[in-house]
């Protein structure tokens, strides 16, 4: 399925959800950008463009993220609309099930996840009347190479971060650990999330 699929499964989950949900999913090259960012600043839209990269906005804040086929996105949907604590609880569940799995995962401040000092997912949330959708973009086996080309930060939040380019901010978790192909990653990661 597309992103926007994915991001419309989520909407409707927090209508009528009872119970909080967890889901995983892969989707085709996509640059997804946050709803205060500028598509303008953040995407290199013509790069895009010529290599068939979908670029999708989503509810939630945060920054603009470049997926691919070897990256995991995973979603938590939530009844509760106490979005911090959700949040949270969000945070330390994918930062446990990391660690368990032989990564040496942390979080920051910025909601972001890392491991050996460089960002392997980055998280955002939105709040609704009926619950908290939660989801994270994880680099497992991601084109780095597209990721520096399609997103376009300014110089300004680089700077924020020690860094000269996106590239030297993250780094793929197969690059520290590789545990073989996406699929076989997913499985371990969501047994890891779904029976803590």
């Amino acid at each position: 399925m597309r992103l926007e699929e994915y991001l419309a499964q989520e909407a409707e989950m927090v209508k009528t959800i009872a119970e909080p949900t967890l889901f995983t999913w892969i989707v085709p090259p996509t640059v997804i950008y946050g709803r205060h960012q500028s598509v303008e600043v953040e995407v290199n839209e013509a790069f895009c463009r010529a290599h068939g990269i979908a670029v999708v906005q989503r509810k939630s804040g945060g920054g603009c993220v470049y997926a691919d086929e070897g990256n995991l996105m995973i979603s938590l949907v939530s009844p509760s609309t106490r979005s911090q604590e959700v949040f949270d609880a969000f945070l330390a569940m994918l930062s446990g099930a990391l660690r368990r799995m032989g990564y040496e995962a942390v979080t920051t401040a910025h909601n972001d996840v890392l491991v050996a000092e460089r960002k392997v997912a980055g998280t955002a949330c939105y709040t609704t009347p009926t619950g908290t959708v939660v989801h994270a973009c994880m680099l497992y086996d991601v084109n780095l190479d597209a990721l520096q080309q399609a997103i376009t930060p300014t110089a300004a939040k680089l700077a924020k971060h020690a860094v000269a380019s996106v590239r030297q901010r993250v780094i793929n978790l197969r690059e520290i650990q590789d545990l073989g192909p996406i699929e076989i990653f997913r499985r371990q990661l969501e047994d890891q999330l779904l029976h803590a």
